[in-house]
């Protein structure tokens, strides 16, 4: 049985399949007792308490994350915020060479 609230649940499994329709790969898992969506290096989106969530960067004066949110009730424009952070992270973080070349696991 799930520690999770199922509406969190389903909305990280939500998440994820809307992104998977816009090319990005995801994953759902547990983190700190709640579902959470992994996306890529940096870029991990929480589902609690009816919303998703995710850092966007850093505030330096403040010494602090600036995270965005989302109601879950709208995974398919969630989805298109976190693909937009995605786009970003991904040219800052590029895959190494030995994982890009690696095969898929069955």
């Amino acid at each position: 049985m799930s520690a999770f609230p199922p509406q969190d649940l389903d909305a990280a499994h939500r998440l994820a399949a809307a992104l998977t329709a816009q090319g990005i790969t995801a994953d759902v898992h547990d983190d700190y007792g709640m579902p959470m969506v992994s996306v890529w290096i940096g870029l991990i989106v929480w589902c609690e308490n009816g919303m998703y969530w995710w850092r966007t960067g850093w505030n330096p004066l403040k010494h602090r994350a600036i995270y965005a949110w989302h109601p879950i009730t709208e995974p398919a424009h969630a989805a298109h915020r976190v693909a937009l952070r995605y786009a970003t992270l991904r040219t800052s973080h590029p895959l190494s060479s030995v994982i890009a070349g690696a095969q898929p696991c069955p």
